[in-house]
């Protein structure tokens, strides 16, 4: 049987390195598209390497030709002065397109839980603005929404787990009674293994099975790094707080 060609966007980073081991061991081709060329590479010579192509996207297509199925994990974190969310929500369209003229059959995109094309976020917007745009080509594609992604290399949780070995206090926004579901790394790249075989059309809300209020959710982190931080509740303006209004 022919081995197929399955394309991981950062393959060599987070959630994409996830995607890429499971892909190589039920026996696909694996091909990567990266700007990370001086990061290590843990597949050796069973990943190939391509880069992104976003200015030359007649090569980005080439980087594609042949692929079955494309998984997206490719986006930005922050806004810096170099590289904002705005330049990866085009990014992605180019890479979308240039997957629809190499023949790509489907796509396994990993967006965001609760994205919303009206959220003053530009993060939440622009994770919207790419489904809206993804559904209207036509491949099949399986659009994924994870929530909180947490693992060995994550750095959201893992801040806050050295946050709490650092300070004697920890700030939580509003009362922390909201909720966090997050899900393990590799719980999405099975998931989205698992949505690379399909054809149908579909949305998925990607979340952990146990669901914590954040101020109990901290409480684990706490106990492997022996910390005695206590946390309190943070009251901020709507203005300054980093995610709009919390307490909604």
């Amino acid at each position: 049987m022919a081995q197929e060609l399955h394309v991981v966007t950062g393959a060599f980073g987070y959630s994409g390195k996830y995607i890429a081991t499971r892909l190589l061991a039920e026996g696909h081709q694996v091909r990567t598209l990266t700007n990370s060329w001086k990061r290590s590479n843990p597949f050796g010579n069973q990943v190939e390497a391509q880069p992104y192509n976003f200015d030359c996207p007649d090569d980005l297509v080439e980087s594609l030709r042949g692929a079955e199925v494309l998984y997206n994990t490719y986006w930005v974190r922050f806004n810096y002065s170099f590289f904002r969310h705005q330049s990866a929500v085009r990014n992605t369209l180019i890479l979308f397109e240039a997957a629809r003229k190499a023949g790509v059959k489907r796509i396994v995109h990993i967006s965001i839980t609760n994205s919303s094309k009206i959220s003053a976020l530009e993060y939440f917007a622009g994770k919207a603005r790419l489904e809206e745009a993804l559904r209207a080509f036509d491949f099949s594609y399986a659009i994924l929404r994870p929530t909180i992604l947490f693992g060995k290399e994550d750095i959201l949780i893992n801040n806050i787990a050295w946050t709490l070995r650092r300070l004697p206090v920890f700030g939580l926004f509003g009362d922390g009674s909201y909720r966090l579901q997050p899900i393990y790394v590799d719980d999405l790249a099975a998931l989205a293994v698992e949505q690379g075989r399909g054809q149908e059309n579909t949305t998925i809300d990607a979340s952990g099975r146990r669901r914590l209020p954040t101020g109990n959710w901290c409480k684990p982190l706490a106990k492997p790094s022996a910390s005695n931080a206590r946390s309190c509740p943070c009251h901020l303006p709507w203005r300054s707080s980093p995610a709009g209004r919390w307490d909604t």
